[in-house]
């Protein structure tokens, strides 16, 4: 399972709308960016409350890029 499948499924798990949920990843300098597109109605599900489920994502986002020796990456959570 690569790095953006694996974002899709542990947001998808959250939010009430799943098949809204878009995942893209793309290289740069800094290394891999992971941009995650949610509805803004699912948005306060994701963050959660405090950012605590938000940071949890970003956490097994950094273990599984660890795990796979994928260098960096950066997580960007965003509402349309």
């Amino acid at each position: 399972m690569e790095i953006t499948k694996y974002a899709e499924f542990l947001v998808k798990s959250i939010c009430k709308e799943a098949d809204l949920v878009k995942v893209s990843s793309y290289e740069s300098d800094e290394g891999i960016i992971l941009d995650i597109l949610i509805p803004e109605s699912s948005m306060g599900a994701v963050i959660g409350k405090d950012g605590r489920n938000a940071k949890s994502i970003r956490t097994l986002l950094l273990a599984y890029a660890y795990i796979h020796e994928l260098g960096k990456i950066k997580v960007n959570i965003d509402a349309f």
